[in-house]
């Protein structure tokens, strides 16, 4: 029994059924990612939809009134798009609609919020937050926020970021700045009982949470979402594509492996003779490196040669590390004939066993991975087993039969 030759099929067939393994591993990783961006999408969708509901539910009641009605609709449409915003990327987080008059409108993943969406005296909301706060002064122990609209908080942080010269510069004309206000907001915050931190930005604007406006509103917000998912889809299908970077890997690993088994061979065969390995010449050393240069090299040509014909045109590993094999073998022999050293019956015939011994090596794994459905031991095991039966009835029949 050759064991060499047992040795180097079973890290071949190791090598292929792992290359198998990333392959399927790479895959499935894939499906199962982009299953759960579906799920993640339909959720935060039916966030949306309840929220929706529930803001048609105040509009029917009429609740809130004329000028109120707005808060109560901002307070159910935040719950919604928060809650969307966060499942869309596979994060939920807890919203809870206290839905009353209480100090606290909304809980969010344990944090108190305050919601005040106003533009009296073109405060920016910064009025209704006093008129709370002096009403529950406890409000803000604890980490509870106030929350403003966005365009409101992305005003007042304008402005807190501004010099006085600079606010003295600026135009006036089209009524979105005024010195007043500027000196309004830094008043504000100079008495010290509110911090610009103990305010956050609201998912959506002022104008967003207007009666003749939420539909839309809740509309394009289905729509961003939908288009968040399909680029995250787009994103994990890139992902699980094949790429170069992980051809290379396979080569560089094949290499070390089939390298490897080749130097440990290659200074067995020499122990074998009786040296130790101290008393290896520098002509050893030259032919064991030789010979693990050759097969690091061989290593690395099968393993991109595997990892291509398994992801580009859907070959079995099994059967991709056969024709490979095969290659390799038809080629040392096609060499030996050009070079005279063996004759056209004897190319034919040499090729035609080599080509069934790769044919029995890829069977013998393909049943093996099956029957121990282990990753890679399957295979390694199943080509162990079955190329050994090969050899002994090879070994026992005569040469017109073998």
């Amino acid at each position: 029994m050759n064991v060499e030759s047992k040795i180097n099929n079973g890290q071949e067939q190791g090598v292929t059924a792992w290359i198998g393994y990333l392959n399927q591993l790479r895959i499935s990783t894939c499906i199962d990612s982009l299953n759960k961006e579906e799920i993640n999408f339909k959720n935060a969708t039916l966030s949306i939809n309840e929220a929706l509901s529930n803001i048609h539910l105040i509009i029917d009641s009429g609740r809130g009134g004329e000028h109120g009605m707005h808060g109560f609709i901002a307070e159910a449409a935040e719950q919604g798009v928060g809650k969307a915003r966060s499942q869309i990327i596979g994060k939920p987080i807890s919203y809870i609609w206290s839905n009353d008059n209480g100090m606290v409108d909304l809980v969010r993943d344990g944090v108190g919020i305050q919601q005040k969406f106003s533009i009296a005296a073109g405060h920016y909301s910064l009025d209704a937050v006093r008129s709370h706060l002096e009403r529950y002064p406890s409000f803000l122990s604890g980490g509870r926020k106030y929350q403003i609209p966005a365009d409101h908080y992305n005003k007042i942080k304008e402005l807190l970021s501004m010099s006085k010269e600079q606010a003295d510069k600026m135009p006036t004309e089209s009524g979105e700045f005024s010195l007043r206000q500027w000196k309004y907001v830094y008043d504000y915050f100079d008495r010290g009982d509110i911090k610009f931190d103990d305010l956050e930005p609201s998912t959506l604007e002022y104008k967003d949470v207007q009666v003749n406006r939420i539909d839309q509103t809740m509309m394009n917000e289905k729509k961003e979402l939908k288009n968040i998912n399909d680029e995250r889809k787009e994103k994990i299908y890139q992902a699980g594509k094949p790429s170069i970077e992980e051809g290379a890997k396979v080569a560089a690993a094949a290499a070390l492996v089939q390298g490897g088994t080749a130097f440990v061979l290659s200074v067995a065969k020499k122990r074998k003779t009786g040296k130790q390995i101290r008393e290896f010449t520098a002509d050893d050393w030259a032919e064991i490196f030789q010979a693990t240069g050759m097969d690091s090299i061989k290593g690395a040509i099968r393993g991109i040669g595997i990892y291509s014909l398994t992801n580009c045109i859907k070959t079995p590993s099994a059967v991709a590390n056969a024709l490979m094999t095969a290659s390799f073998g038809v080629a040392e022999q096609t060499h030996l004939f050009r070079t005279g050293k063996i004759k056209e019956e004897e190319f034919i015939e040499n090729s035609e066993l080599l080509c069934l011994d790769v044919s029995v090596s890829a069977l013998a794994s393909l049943l093996g991975q099956t029957i121990i459905p282990i990753p890679i031991l399957g295979a390694v095991i199943g080509n162990t087993i079955g190329t050994t039966m090969y050899q002994i009835v090879k070994d026992n029949i005569g040469g017109k039969e073998q």
